[in-house]
């Protein structure tokens, strides 16, 4: 299998996990407006929806990461030398693929000390598991950026294509 098709792979994985991520949340606060309106709340309703909204960021943060849909600076890069650009890319790979790490290890270490925490409103849910989320994630996009690295520094090392309409 080669890179891009793991590549693709890996996107779609993502996408999906996305999309059900998207459609629990979905389901959740449907069904929270739904029992509000007949006055009967549910106490899980608030904390369960902000748990699914903070992982719907983190793990879209990886499918953008997989998709190269972060912001960025191409303008800046396209008036770059292409051994500068090529320098840039690699720094800013290195300092990106660095955080994410040092981000995941983290994020595990906390776990630790939340292992005897639980939630307030759904108390047999540990803490621990919500925030999992983190290294999980951190792990995830170093995987998306070391398997679109190839086709990054590929295309940095591609001269520009001319555009526009030729003067006659």
């Amino acid at each position: 299998m080669t890179i891009e098709r793991m590549r693709g792979a890996y996107e779609k994985g993502l996408e999906w996990l996305c999309i059900v991520l998207m459609g629990v949340l979905f389901l959740e606060v449907t069904l929270g407006v739904v029992f509000r309106t007949f006055g009967e709340s549910l106490v899980w309703y608030d904390e369960v929806a902000s748990i699914l909204l903070a992982w719907l960021t983190f793990y879209g943060s990886a499918l953008a990461s997989v998709k190269r849909a972060h912001i960025g600076c191409p303008e800046v890069m396209a008036l770059m030398p292409p051994h500068a650009k090529l320098a840039f890319r690699v720094v800013a790979e290195i300092f990106t693929i660095g955080f994410f790490i040092l981000m995941g290890w983290t994020g595990y270490k906390v776990l630790g000390v939340l292992e005897s925490d639980s939630l307030v409103s759904l108390p047999e849910v540990p803490v621990a598991w919500v925030q999992s989320v983190v290294p999980i994630s951190a792990v995830l996009i170093v995987a998306a950026e070391l398997l679109t690295l190839p086709g990054v520094l590929k295309k940095t090392l591609k001269p520009p294509a001319i555009t526009g309409a030729a003067s006659q």
